[in-house]
Formats: C-alpha cells, sequence, structure tokens
C-alpha cells in the first residue's frame, strides 16, 4: 500500500527519496548536506551514486540509510544482475556507514527477495521490494508516533495540562526517515493533536545535524522550539526545565543499549542524575537481535576530522561557505556515535508500543525474537577496521557471504 506523504517543506508533502518520475528508474533524494539554507535534489543513477549518497550524508539517519541502500541494489542489478554484482553491491553499501544495523538489515532483505529468482526477473523485483520497505518504514514510524503521543500525554497530564518540554539530540526526524521520523514522531503527532509542546533542539556538533535539520523540519511544521548548544541540557534539567528527552537510534542491543549520536550518552547521564525520562524511538529494523553488549559488539564509526576543525554556513551576503575553526594543525578525533547503557534508559519506544529498555521488555513486544541466537560479535569484524566503502573492492563472494553471516 502507498502511503500519503505527511510532513512538509514550505507547506508542500515531501518525502525524503523516492523514484524519478521521468520513469528511468532513477533515484531522487534531498541533499541534506545542503539544508536548511537551500533545498535541492540529487539523482541517483548508480551504485556508486547511492554509496556516494549514504557515505558523504547527503541521506543520513538509519532507516533512510536502509531504504537508500535498498534503492542501491536495485541501481546495481538493473546493470548487473549476477550473484557476483549483487554481493558486490552489498558489500560496498554496507561499508558507506557501518553502524546503523538498518543498513545491513534492508540489504539482507533485498537480498533475500531477489536471490532465488533469475537474472532477467531480478530488477523488477528489488525495485518492488525497495518500495515496500519505505512504505513500512513510513508506517512503523507514524505507529510509534501514535505510541509515543501515549508518553507525551502522560507528562503533560502529570503537568495539569501545562506545557512539556522536550530535549532532543541529533536529527530523529522525518528527515532520518522516509517519512514522520522516530524520536520527532510522537511530537508531531502531539503538536497535531493540539498539546502545548517546545522542544530543546542541541545543535549537535560536529556537523550541527540539530541545528540545520530538527530545527529545520521544526520550523516547517510550526512546532515551538529554541536551538541550544550541546552542553546546555543538564543545566536546563537542573533547573526543571525539560520534561523528558527523546532520541533516535542508530543501533539497539536485543538487551536496549542504545547507540546513538555522539553526546548521548552524556545526555542520558544528566537525566537519570535529575529524574529526566529518557526514552529512544525506533523501529524493528534498529534493532540488533544478535548484540548483547552495545559497548562491547557496536562498531562505532570515525569520520573525517575535517568535520571538527571545519564548520559549514551561510556568510551574511548569503553564500554557503566552509570555514575553519580550530587552531591550524591541531589533531581532531570524529567518533560518529556512543552507547547508552539500558540502565540510563527509560523505555524504548517502538512502532508496537513502549517497551522496557531489556531482553525481557523487548521480547514482550517482539516474541518471534526470542529464538534468535545472539552471537559473540556480530559485525564485529568491522570495529576499527571498515573505514571506506572501497575496502571490500577485492572481496570475493564467498568472502563478503561470510561477512554478512557474522564470520571473521
Amino acid at each position: 500500500m502507498v502511503q500519503k506523504d505527511v510532513m512538509q517543506i514550505n507547506a508542500r508533502q515531501t518525502r525524503t527519496i523516492w523514484l524519478a518520475e521521468d520513469g528511468s528508474g532513477d533515484v531522487e533524494v534531498l541533499d541534506q548536506t545542503r539544508l536548511p539554507h537551500a533545498v535541492e535534489i540529487v539523482r541517483l543513477r548508480t551504485l556508486d551514486d547511492a554509496v556516494r549518497a549514504i557515505a558523504d550524508m547527503q541521506v543520513r539517519g538509519a532507516p533512510l540509510i536502509g531504504v537508500t541502500a535498498a534503492y542501491g541494489v536495485c541501481l546495481a542489478l538493473r546493470e548487473d544482475a549476477s550473484d557476483e554484482a549483487l554481493a558486490q553491491a552489498r558489500a560496498r553499501l554496507l561499508a558507506a556507514r557501518p553502524t546503523a544495523v538498518n543498513l545491513a538489515w534492508a540489504l539482507n532483505e533485498m537480498a533475500t527477495a531477489v536471490q532465488d529468482h533469475t537474472q532477467g526477473a531480478r530488477s523488477a523485483i528489488a525495485y518492488a521490494r525497495a518500495a515496500e520497505l519505505a512504505d513500512e518504514d513510513v508506517a512503523a514510524c507514524e505507529a510509534i508516533g501514535d505510541h509515543g503521543l501515549g508518553v507525551i500525554r502522560a507528562y503533560a497530564q502529570r503537568k495539569g495540562g501545562g506545557r512539556v518540554n522536550v530535549l532532543t539530540h541529533c536529527n530523529a526526524g522525518w528527515l532520518a526517515t522516509v517519512d514522520w521520523g522516530t524520536a520527532l514522531a510522537p511530537i508531531y503527532k502531539a503538536h497535531r493533536a493540539g498539546l502545548d509542546i517546545h522542544v530543546w533542539v542541541d545543535e549537535t556538533r560536529p556537523r550541527n545535524q540539530g541545528a540545520s535539520l530538527t530545527a529545520f523540519e521544526l520550523g516547517q511544521e510550526g512546532v515551538p522550539h529554541t536551538l541550544i548548544a550541546d552542553n546546555t541540557g543538564g543545566h536546563l534539567m537542573q533547573h526543571g526545565m525539560v520534561d523528558l528527552v527523546i532520541v533516535g537510534s542508530d543501533r539497539t542491543t536485543r538487551t536496549g543499549d542504545v547507540c546513538n549520536k555522539i553526546g548521548t550518552y552524556l545526555k542520558a547521564l544528566a537525566a537519570e542524575d535529575n529524574e529526566v525520562g529518557f526514552y529512544a524511538a525506533l523501529p524493528a529494523s534498529t534493532i540488533d537481535w544478535t548484540l548483547t553488549d552495545g559497548l562491547a559488539q557496536i562498531p562505532i564509526e570515525q569520520r573525517g576530522t575535517e568535520e571538527v576543525t571545519h564548520m559549514r554556513g551561510r556568510t551574511a551576503g548569503g553564500d554557503i561557505v566552509t570555514i575553519e575553526i580550530a587552531a591550524p594543525g591541531s589533531p581532531a578525533a570524529n567518533y560518529a556515535f556512543d552507547v547508552t547503557p539500558a540502565r540510563l534508559v527509560t523505555g524504548i519506544i517502538t512502532e508496537r508500543g513502549l517497551a522496557e529498555a531489556s531482553e525481557a521488555g523487548l521480547l514482550e513486544l517482539y516474541p518471534e525474537r526470542a529464538g534468535v541466537d545472539a552471537p559473540k560479535s556480530r559485525f564485529g569484524f568491522m570495529k576499527g577496521r571498515i573505514t571506506a566503502p572501497d575496502d571490500f573492492d577485492d572481496l570475493g563472494r564467498e568472502e563478503i557471504e561470510a561477512l554478512f553471516n557474522g564470520e571473521s
């Protein structure tokens, strides 16, 4: 079923990814590196284009990365539908961003859909499955919004109908998904339901996704919000100015450890110290049922240091420029994610409801996963090893399949 677009840019309903209207099979995406100062569309024609869009963060956010990867498989198979080409496409797309589990999940979904079919049938089947994944993401995110609305309503009732102040980190809105978003979906639902809600938006260094993306989409929807420096949240909590924190996730373990944008862990520590509820909102595709220890097992992407030493913005004259903000020659480190232990998470908001951040809590919502084994280190081979899509270029099909099966 085709889902109706919900979120808006300039009052026009818009998704983050779609097939080009000319029937070519090309894929179009919003270039998120240009937001908020320009709304530009990028056309993806080849596997290389899809890999680049993910690696360079023209698309970002775990659910959207997964759907983009699915369409990347489509672009690859329309050129070469062989088993070898499929394996190489999966490998190159997987290496583009190693932390978000939705990427591997979507690639496995695509492989399952096409692998038992003839080469001549694979392209059409791939496009159909990618479209289904996109619609499924929209439906899941809206359901997350509905369940999260119940959480926000509870806080509003405690305050006698007064304003609910939510703090969020990075961007887990509709720009991080196909539509609706994860962490912001409950906020959009609350706003549309007439609740008095206000959002504290962390700027989210070093790429400033909060300042450039979350503030942008909240503004487009008319949701009251205030942009703050990353280290302000603890102060606000100490003074009773935050009722709850809602963040997204790039990978969550079966035991409830939440991996998200760097700095999330510090928000959770501050929330715990000030008795503020801390929630993660995510679809089932973000849960890695093969992991039990997020700190030990989740690979943490390290990105280029220029993201720390330089900053991009618009001048008074309207030009988009990148400037150096660090002392010339100063070494820098750029860890993209951190892990928040389950003990600091009040609850996990999913498309099936609110779960306790524990294996038992998640299995109560997903009982069909109870029999899934949890190897010691799923995708652990990527930790400290894969840094760029080209790292897979020299691997053969059997080696690639072994990596997807968790063997090293």
